[in-house]
C-alpha cells in the first residue's frame, strides 16, 4: 500500500499548447494535495494517449468530449455527457465533469484575406476552390475532421497539405497556405490577427475539456482532479495559452491559473512560490541528455549483440544470408515514426521507454549486420586457405583471424549505427520516452527556434562526441597492421 502511494501519478498530454498547460495544472493540483505526480509532455495524438491510458503507461490526461465521442467511442457526436461517462466506465476509464470551457475545432484565415474575398462562413469557401488548405494530420483523418466536413459543406478544394499544428500558423501568416484548422481557444488566433470562419451548418460538436483517468487511479488523486471542474472559461483558457506561448513555459502558465482566482482550487498550506516548477536549464539539459544516452546506449548494445552474429551468418551467403539482409533492409525502409506507432499497440510495449529502445534497436541493425557481413566476405581467399592449412578449428579461425581482419569494417558499422541512433532517439519524445527530443517537440509546438535549438544542438554535439569516441576505439580495437 505504501508503495502504491509513493508511485507518481503519470499525467499525459497531447502535442499542443493547451494540452501541455492542462497537464501542468493537473500536476500542480496533485502535488499541492501531497500526491506525487509526473507530467509526460507532448506524447502525441488522441489514439496514442488513449492507448497509453488503457495500457497503464499513464493514469490521467486532458481530453475533449467531442473527441471522446467520435474518435474513441466511435459514436454519434451529439451523445450526452452521462452516456459518454457510462461507456467509458465499461472500459475501465473515468471522466471528470467539464472544466468549464468548450474548445471546438474551427477553420481560420488571415483577417485581411478573408475581408478581401468576403469570406465570413465556412460555406463561403465554396466560391474559392483555389484556396490552399494546411490541415493537421489528425484533423485530416478524424471522423469529425476534414473528409466529413468537406462533404457536409460541399467544398471543392483539392490543394490540401498536412502540416504540424503550430507550424501551420507560421505558414498561414506568411501566406504559404490560406486556411487551416485551429482550436477555438488558441491564443495564436488573436496574436496573428486571424478570423474564425462561422460554422454556419453547425458541423462541429461541443469539445468540452475534461480529464480522463484510469478507474484504478488512487481515490485522493481523482478527488483532487474533480476540484478543477467548472473552474476555467474560454477567456481564461486563452489567456493561459497566451502566457505559455509568451514565456515558452507551460508550468508558468499553470502557475497563473492558481495565482489568478486562486479560490477556484484550494491551496495546501505550507507551499509557496512553487519555484520547483521553474527547473533550471542545466538541470533540464542533464535530464534530457541522460535519458537520451540511455535510449541510444541500450539500443546500440542490443544492436551489437544481435547484429554481429547475424552479420556472421549473413556473410556465409545462401538463402539464410539473403533473408537476414533482406529483413534488416526492410526494417530500415519503415519510417521511424511509423515504426514507433506500430510498436505501441503490441503487448509489453505501449507508451514506454521499452518501445523507443526496441525501435532504435531495429534501426541500428542494418549498418552493423551489413558491415560485419561485408568485412568477413572481403577477407582474401588465400588468407582463409592459410588459416585452414594451420589446422585451426572454425571457431578459432573466426575469433583469431576473421573477426580481427574484419574489425575495421565492423566498427565502422557500429559507429554509423550509434550516430543514427543519437539522431533518431529524438523521436522517442513523441511517445513520452523523453530525451533531447522533448525541447525539439516543445519548440515546434511553440514555434520557438531557441527551444528547438536547446534539443537540436546538444543532440548534434552528442553525435559528434560519440563519433570521436569511436575514432579512439579504432586505435584500441583494430589491429595495428590494419590501421597502417
Amino acid at each position: 500500500m505504501a508503495s502504491a502511494a509513493a508511485t507518481p501519478v503519470a499525467i499525459g498530454s497531447k502535442k499542443f499548447t493547451e494540452s501541455y498547460v492542462l497537464g501542468e495544472i493537473a500536476k500542480r493540483t496533485l502535488t499541492d494535495a501531497g500526491i506525487p505526480a509526473e507530467h509526460r509532455q507532448g506524447m502525441g495524438g488522441t489514439i496514442i494517449l488513449w492507448e497509453a491510458l488503457r495500457g497503464g503507461q499513464i493514469d490521467v490526461y486532458p481530453e475533449y468530449t467531442g473527441t471522446i465521442a467520435t474518435e474513441i467511442l466511435k459514436s454519434d457526436s451529439n451523445v450526452s455527457i452521462d452516456e459518454i461517462r457510462e461507456s467509458l466506465a465499461n472500459l475501465g476509464v473515468g471522466m471528470t465533469a467539464p472544466l468549464g470551457f468548450n474548445n471546438t475545432y474551427a477553420l481560420v484565415m488571415r483577417r485581411s484575406e478573408a475581408q478581401r474575398l468576403g469570406i465570413r462562413t465556412i460555406s463561403d469557401l465554396q466560391k474559392f476552390p483555389d484556396l490552399k488548405f494546411g490541415l493537421t494530420h489528425e484533423f485530416l483523418e478524424r471522423q469529425d475532421g476534414w473528409r466529413p466536413l468537406r462533404q457536409r459543406y460541399g467544398l471543392p478544394h483539392e490543394n490540401i497539405i498536412g502540416i504540424d499544428h503550430s507550424l501551420g500558423y507560421s505558414a498561414l501568416t506568411n501566406g504559404s497556405i490560406d486556411v487551416k484548422d485551429a482550436y477555438s481557444t488558441d491564443a495564436k488566433i488573436e496574436q496573428n490577427d486571424l478570423v474564425v470562419l462561422e460554422d454556419d451548418l453547425h458541423f462541429f460538436p461541443k469539445y468540452e475539456a475534461v480529464f480522463l483517468f484510469r478507474s484504478s487511479t488512487r481515490k485522493d488523486a481523482i478527488a483532487a482532479l474533480r476540484r478543477l471542474e467548472n473552474t476555467l472559461d474560454e477567456t481564461r483558457m486563452i489567456r493561459l495559452n497566451a502566457e505559455a506561448e509568451r514565456t515558452k513555459d507551460y508550468a508558468r502558465a499553470a502557475d497563473l491559473y492558481f495565482n489568478v482566482g486562486a479560490t477556484s482550487v484550494p491551496r495546501v498550506s505550507g507551499r509557496s512560490g512553487h519555484s520547483e516548477f521553474g527547473e533550471s536549464f542545466p538541470r533540464k539539459l542533464a535530464r534530457w541528455t541522460l535519458r537520451h544516452l540511455q535510449l541510444a546506449g541500450f539500443s546500440l548494445l542490443l544492436s551489437i549483440l544481435v547484429g554481429i552474429p547475424l552479420g556472421i551468418l549473413a556473410s556465409r551467403g545462401g538463402a539464410v544470408g539473403h533473408v537476414i539482409l533482406g529483413f534488416v533492409g526492410v526494417v530500415q525502409t519503415i519510417p521511424s515514426l511509423a515504426l514507433l506507432a506500430l510498436l505501441v499497440p503490441l503487448p509489453f510495449f505501449g507508451i514506454s521507454i521499452r518501445t523507443a529502445i526496441a525501435a532504435l534497436f531495429l534501426y541500428g541493425l542494418l549498418p552493423i549486420v551489413r558491415s560485419t557481413a561485408t568485412g568477413l566476405q572481403d577477407i582474401p581467399r588465400a588468407l582463409r586457405e592459410s588459416a585452414v592449412a594451420l589446422g585451426l578449428s572454425s571457431t578459432a579461425r573466426l575469433w583469431k583471424i576473421y573477426l580481427p581482419m574484419a574489425s575495421r569494417s565492423i566498427l565502422s558499422g557500429i559507429k554509423t549505427s550509434a550516430v543514427i541512433n543519437i539522431g533518431t532517439a529524438t523521436l522517442a519524445a513523441l511517445i513520452g520516452a523523453g530525451g533531447l527530443g522533448e525541447p525539439i517537440i516543445s519548440g515546434l509546438n511553440l514555434n520557438d527556434h531557441v527551444t528547438i535549438l536547446e534539443g537540436a544542438v546538444p543532440a548534434a554535439v552528442l553525435a559528434l562526441l560519440v563519433q570521436w569516441c569511436f575514432d579512439l576505439l579504432d586505435r584500441v580495437l583494430i589491429p595495428k597492421g590494419l590501421r597502417i
